[in-house]
Parts: C-alpha cells; sequence; structure tokens
C-alpha cells in the first residue's frame, strides 16, 4: 500500500496538545507577535517570568478548509455549526468551501491530490484511496483525545469509516431513504400509510392515487429518486446481494434484481403511476421532486432522511420503505455520511480538523443536525439531549429514520474502487429514462462489473 502520510505520532499528539493546551492558540504559519525589548539597564527576566510571558503571547489560530457538497437547508445548518464552532474556542478556524454536491468534492479532492495541495478536512470518503494512503489513519488522533469516546458512538456507522481495521473516516450523520407523502393525497384516497406496507400495496395506492387527463399524467402517485439507491433498497428487501458470500461473483442479474427493477420500470414508463427526474446540476433532480410533492403535483416520493429540514410537516407525513409481500420488513440501507482528513495535510492542520469532527460528532450537536435536518445522530447518547427527547414529542417524524435503520441494510463497499457501482448506474437511467428491459439493462451491467471484479482478483 502507498503511504503518504508526512507526520508520526508524535507529532499528531503535539499538535493536539498544542491545541487543547489551556491558555494556548495554534498559529498554522508558526510565526508569533514579536516580544517586547527587554531595556539593557535592566536585569535579565527569570526563566519562570519568561516562560510566563511566552505563554501569554498570542497566536494566530489555525484556519482550516472544509470541503463538503450541501445545498438548501442542509448548507444552512452546517455553516450555523461551523459559526458556532468558531465562535467557541480561539485555536482553530474552519472555512467552509461549498461544492455542488458529495461527488463535485470527491472530484475536487482528487485534483487537490494531484497537486499536493489538500484541504485539512472532507466530508467525504473513499476506501480505494484510504488504501493508497491518501487519507490519514485517525486512529492516534482518537487514543490522544480525552474526550471523544468512541463507545457513544452508533457502532454500524463507526465501523463504516473502518479500512483494514484502522479508524480512516469518521461519521459526521447517518442517513437512510425512507416514503414522504402527502396527507391529503392519502385522506382524498382513503388511504392511511399503513394500508401499504409492501411494494404492491404502495403500487395499488400510487394507482388510485394517480390522476390522468386524455392519457397524461397531471398527477403522479409516486415519485422514486433518480438513481439505482432506492431500487437497491427494494431488492436488499427480497433478500437480493450484489456480490456472492466469497466475494467472487457479482449477482446484479439475479430473479432478485430483475423481477424488481422491471417492475419500477413498468410503473415508471408503462403504467405512468410514477416518474423519475434526472440531470441537471448538482441536486437539482432531488429538488425537483421534493418540489412535486410540496406543490401537489405528486401524491409522494422516497427520499433521504435528511430531506426533514425542506419539508413541511402540516402538508406531509413521514413512513418507512415497504418490505414484500410474503418477505417481511424492508432492509434499507442505513449508511453513514463520512468525513475524513488527507495525509498531506500538515500535523497541525490534521489536529485542528479532528478538533472540528469531534465538536460536530457531540451528542449536542448530533441531535441538534437530526433535529433540523432529518439526519440521523450518530451518539447514542443524543437520543438523551434535552431538545431532542422534546422535539419529538411534537415532530414524530424524526423518529421513522431511527426506527428503520434498526432493520437496515448496511450500505454496499465496492472493492473495484466504484466501477460496479458506476455499473448499477449506467443500468439505472436505462431503466428509469431509457425504458430498456430490466433484464436486458443488468445483463449488460453484470458482464461490466464481473469484468472489473475478475481483474482485482487476478
Amino acid at each position: 500500500m502507498l503511504t503518504m502520510k508526512k507526520t508520526t505520532a508524535g507529532l499528531a499528539l503535539a499538535a493536539i496538545m498544542a491545541l487543547t493546551a489551556c491558555g494556548s492558540n495554534n498559529t498554522g504559519s508558526g510565526s508569533a507577535a514579536p516580544s517586547s525589548e527587554v531595556p539593557s539597564s535592566e536585569a535579565p527576566a527569570s526563566a519562570s517570568e519568561t516562560s510566563s510571558a511566552s505563554a501569554e503571547t498570542p497566536k494566530e489560530p489555525v484556519t482550516i478548509e472544509f470541503w463538503y457538497g450541501l445545498g438548501g437547508k442542509l448548507g444552512e445548518n452546517m455553516q450555523t455549526l461551523i459559526d458556532k464552532f468558531n465562535a467557541s474556542q480561539q485555536e482553530v478556524i474552519v472555512k467552509p468551501v461549498v461544492q455542488g454536491d458529495y461527488s463535485e468534492t470527491g472530484k475536487k479532492l482528487q485534483a487537490a491530490i494531484a497537486s499536493g495541495t489538500v484541504p485539512a478536512a472532507v466530508l467525504s470518503s473513499n476506501v480505494d484511496w484510504a488504501h493508497k494512503g491518501y487519507y490519514a489513519s485517525l486512529d492516534e488522533l482518537i487514543a490522544a483525545s480525552a474526550d471523544f469516546n468512541q463507545g457513544d458512538v452508533i457502532p454500524t456507522f463507526l465501523e463504516q469509516g473502518k479500512v483494514d481495521g484502522k479508524q480512516y473516516f469518521l461519521p459526521m450523520y447517518g442517513t437512510t431513504q425512507v416514503m414522504y407523502y402527502r396527507k391529503d393525497a392519502l385522506e382524498k384516497a382513503g388511504l392511511k400509510p399503513e394500508d401499504f406496507t409492501t411494494w404492491e400495496a404502495l403500487a395499488k395506492a400510487a394507482e388510485k392515487m394517480t390522476v390522468k387527463n386524455g392519457g397524461k399524467t397531471t398527477f403522479y402517485g409516486w415519485e422514486p429518486m433518480w438513481g439505482y439507491e432506492n431500487m437497491m433498497d427494494a431488492v436488499l428487501g427480497k433478500g437480493g446481494k450484489v456480490l456472492s458470500d466469497d466475494g467472487k461473483t457479482v449477482l446484479i442479474d439475479s430473479p432478485e434484481w430483475v423481477d424488481t427493477w422491471e417492475l419500477f420500470r413498468k410503473w415508471i414508463h408503462d403504467d405512468k403511476i410514477m416518474r423519475i427526474h434526472s440531470g441537471g446540476q448538482g441536486w437539482e433532480y432531488w429538488y425537483k421532486t421534493i418540489d412535486d410533492v410540496m406543490k401537489g403535483q405528486a401524491a409522494g416520493y422516497t427520499g433521504s432522511s435528511g430531506d426533514q429540514g425542506d419539508l413541511d410537516f402540516k402538508v406531509v407525513g413521514a413512513m418507512e420503505q415497504p418490505g414484500w409481500e410474503g418477505v417481511g420488513a424492508g432492509k434499507p440501507v442505513a449508511q453513514a455520511i463520512m468525513a475524513g482528513i488527507p495525509s498531506k495535510a500538515s500535523a497541525e492542520q490534521q489536529a485542528a480538523a479532528f478538533k472540528w469532527f469531534q465538536y460536530f460528532m457531540s451528542a449536542e450537536n448530533t441531535a441538534f443536525w437530526s433535529m433540523n435536518t432529518g439526519y440521523i445522530a450518530v451518539r447514542q447518547s443524543a437520543q438523551q439531549d434535552p431538545a431532542f427527547v422534546e422535539y419529538s414529542k411534537t415532530n414524530p417524524q424524526i423518529t421513522i429514520p431511527l426506527q428503520q435503520a434498526a432493520h437496515g441494510s448496511s450500505p454496499f463497499m465496492d472493492p473495484t474502487g466504484g466501477k460496479i457501482s458506476d455499473a448499477l448506474k449506467v443500468a439505472a437511467d436505462n431503466v428509469q429514462i431509457k425504458n430498456m428491459p430490466a433484464a436486458q439493462a443488468l445483463k449488460a451491467a453484470k458482464e461490466t462489473a464481473q469484468r472489473e471484479l475478475d481483474r482485482l482478483n487476478k
């Protein structure tokens, strides 16, 4: 494995000690304000006096860039916590650098790594890059912190940040895709959320709620979100897998996959009871989907738990994703959104970034993030946060992602560095946008994915 870490354990520990020492402030440049000149007629100061004067000399805080791709209310809430952190102490200043979405953050980070000029903190993770040494292991920083408390972090989220047994990424928040519905649309159709706890029942409900005029749909019964993730969640509920247990065979052309994706194709293109928004810049397609529901053009949609900050729950309600008849509850992915520290950042910058991550992950702040965004808090103690307890009494939708995560699936960790996931993206576009039969789309995707997996296993 290529190692690009520039720091030793000693340097990292020294940087943390410098950041947390009482009364001291680190500086990114290492320069300090000039000391007063001592008149030659006076005796030199004692060692203790010199030490005291030096300790009181103000130093500039360490300024770090934090890259993330969040828009709308998510971006506003991130800015709120950054401002709160910057005002809470004098050692570190976080400078936000906003990209269009998660994917753009990854692309810009790749260019930054190639140039050698990297940010200290990124809301992004990449297992393959961790293997190659592009990210710094956080184990030493965690061990040196008296306040981090790994045992309080939700285990499945913390585990997702490990690569080869080392902690390379920290969970900032958890997410899972849930269902949002218009209360008035269900009421008009004489339906209740508990009436469609299976995909088969949801399709019937969507058909009942769909409005057509002259063969053209003017009100859609449901809107899945663009991409393979929604459809993959449904596959997992049937017991489908991406890879065989030995990791050598791609299984995305199995009956669980083909039958499920063909149903989505039928609902979208043949029955026209569902619609997909695709393309656009950044999260444009996502917000168009949300707008359809909020503006009364669709009865509901499948989206992120993080959408809750953009929704009016006087109008909409939330429920878990359905399962399948005769199978049981759904098993959608429950995933941690990770942050990491590029290994080319200096020891001082790495320690400053960890201080910021630790602040964001505190019980109070992860509870704040959950209440204001709908994402899942990463610390178990956040559930006892007084503000969270009170909020959940009048906002029960906040508990839906937590309930779903309890029986959710772990995210797929692509061993090919994204090649299998890319093949699924192409297949999803072929089904959702081009109306290609699922069997044909998934067969082509399987061939591409298997070829990449075989190359890896040689």
